[in-house]
């Protein structure tokens, strides 16, 4: 089992079909309105490797502890779910920046078939989720003694 870099080159939200134009259009709509529409999780970055003996998530979740998330699995999709807290009631601002993400969060990913999901352990320190899952012995990579003839 081994993980593949991602090669889309292409800007998340390039729609088949769309013009280059169109997307300078919108990218220049979105910065006069402050909203950026990012794609999901966009905000939360994330690291998936795999060592010989586990597969292995990091995912950045700022200021959540771990009553804050729900992990899930459903098959081999494994789910994170947060909700950071939105501003308080009335309160208005006029930003000048604004990147800190709001609201509920989902991040999703397929998992190999080679990773055990009955054994997932899950920790966050420091802003940091980390899933920690063991492989399943066939997937394990194992050494080939070689004999000198």
């Amino acid at each position: 089992m081994s993980l593949t870099r991602s090669t889309r080159q292409m800007p998340a939200r390039w729609a088949a079909g769309e013009s280059p134009f169109d997307v300078i259009d919108r990218i220049f709509q979105d910065v006069g309105t402050g909203t950026f529409d990012r794609p999901e999780g966009a905000s939360y970055p994330m690291d998936l490797f795999e060592t010989d003996e586990e597969l292995v998530l990091e995912l950045a979740v700022p200021g959540l502890e771990a009553d804050d998330l729900d992990i899930s699995v459903e098959g081999r999709q494994l789910t994170v779910r947060a909700t950071l807290p939105s501003l308080p009631d009335g309160e208005k601002r006029r930003y000048w920046l604004q990147t800190i993400p709001r609201g509920a969060f989902t991040r999703t990913v397929r998992l190999p078939s080679g990773v055990d999901t009955e054994q997932i352990k899950a920790h966050v320190h420091f802003g940091m989720l980390e899933l920690r899952m063991p492989k399943v012995a066939e997937a394990k990579v194992r050494k080939v003694a070689i004999e000198n003839r």
